[in-house]
This record gives C-alpha cells, sequence and structure tokens, in this order.
C-alpha cells in the first residue's frame, strides 16, 4: 500500500544522501523514480539534488506555485509507470504542495517519500514541515550529533564570530555556512548568549 513518508532531522543530518541511496535502491531493481526539489536551492544546479558528501542526482524543480499532483501526472504521461516519488527539501513545500502529495499517494497509488528539516533556526516549524507531520502515514527521524555529544534536534543560525543569530529571514539558501546543528540544550543556551559555536562547525553545507 503507498504512503507519505515523512523524514526529519536537524541540519547536515545526511536527509539528501539517505534520498539519493533510497532513489538508487529503486533504481537497483528497474523501478522508476521521480526526485523533486525545491528552485530557491541552486546547489548543485537548478533541478540537481546535491547531498555534502559528493553524491547527486537529476531532478525536477519546482516552485512554490507548482502544483505537485499535476507534475506527477504529466511525468507519468509522458515516461510510463512511476514507482517513487522523492522530495528534497520538502520544508519548504507550501500546505497545498503537501495536501497535493498526499493525493498522489492516495488516488495515484505511488508512494511519496519527503526529506526535510523539521524547524527552522528560531525552533519553529517550516510550512511544509509541520503538514507533514500532521498529515504522513508515517514519520521517521534521521538522527545526528550535537558537538556535546547529545542528540541534535535544533538547527542554530550563528555569525562569524560563533554567536547566535535570531533575526532575519527564515530561508536564507547560500548562508548554509551559518547554520549548526544543536541538542535542544545547547539551542537554549546560544540563544541565551551564554556561549559560542564554534565557526569551524558551520562550514557544511544544506542537507
Amino acid at each position: 500500500m503507498a504512503k507519505l513518508y515523512f523524514y526529519y532531522s536537524a541540519m547536515n543530518a545526511g536527509k539528501t544522501t539517505t534520498l539519493l541511496q533510497s532513489a538508487h535502491n529503486y533504481r537497483e531493481r528497474g523501478m522508476r523514480v521521480l526526485i523533486l526539489t525545491p528552485r530557491l536551492d541552486h546547489r548543485g544546479g537548478s533541478g540537481v539534488v546535491a547531498s555534502r558528501i559528493g553524491l547527486q542526482a537529476e531532478g525536477v524543480g519546482f516552485d512554490r506555485g507548482t502544483d505537485l499532483q499535476t507534475l506527477v501526472e504529466r511525468d507519468i504521461a509522458a515516461a510510463g509507470k512511476l514507482d517513487c516519488v522523492l522530495v528534497d527539501e520538502a520544508q519548504f513545500l507550501s500546505r497545498s504542495q503537501v495536501w497535493q502529495l498526499s493525493e498522489v499517494v492516495d488516488q495515484l497509488r505511488i508512494p511519496v517519500l519527503c526529506y526535510g528539516l523539521r524547524t527552522d533556526f528560531r525552533g519553529e516549524l517550516f510550512e511544509g514541515s509541520q503538514y507533514l507531520l500532521a498529515w504522513a502515514d508515517e514519520l521517521s527521524e534521521i538522527k545526528t550529533i550535537c558537538h556535546t555529544g547529545k542528540k541534535a534536534t535544533m538547527t542554530v543560525r550563528v555569525d562569524e564570530q560563533g554567536h547566535a543569530v535570531q533575526d532575519g529571514p527564515q530561508v536564507e539558501i547560500g548562508g548554509n555556512e551559518r547554520y549548526v546543528s544543536v541538542s535542544r540544550a545547547e539551542f537554549k543556551k546560544i540563544a541565551r548568549g551564554e556561549g559560542r559555536i564554534d565557526p569551524l562547525q558551520a562550514p557544511l553545507p544544506l542537507g
């Protein structure tokens, strides 16, 4: 039975790497997949899904106004049977796009695997993550580690001195070197100005 999956984590936990491995597993078995990626992220080039360890694959870019159910239906009409849809940076989905992906599952009977951040640098849910958490059939956390050794569940935005930045736009593509994954306790500490993050931890790209 087809399901809507949401694989979520803090920054730099390997979400995109996991997506690319899943796509490879399908293709290795002769199955066709469609990888979707938001156009606001151009790290690997438009339509390219790239992980921070060097893996990449061609995807189909979409904007916030794109009807994803229609996009999938057109892909099937052009290329034939589709076995799985994978969505990178799913936190950037709109509410309506999450609903459209649920229709791909419920009406087209195609599994949809979404990978993304749960919360932003303020600890607030992204729109796409909010509705995936509400509507997905299965939720799975991709774990990563804070510099303290605890499990990292939050993402903090830091300046060049390693101090927390608590204002600015929710989405800051191109500034990914300023994000670090931390535990909730460390997030609170840094947000209170009671310490800093070693900037050497920060040059990891989004993914």
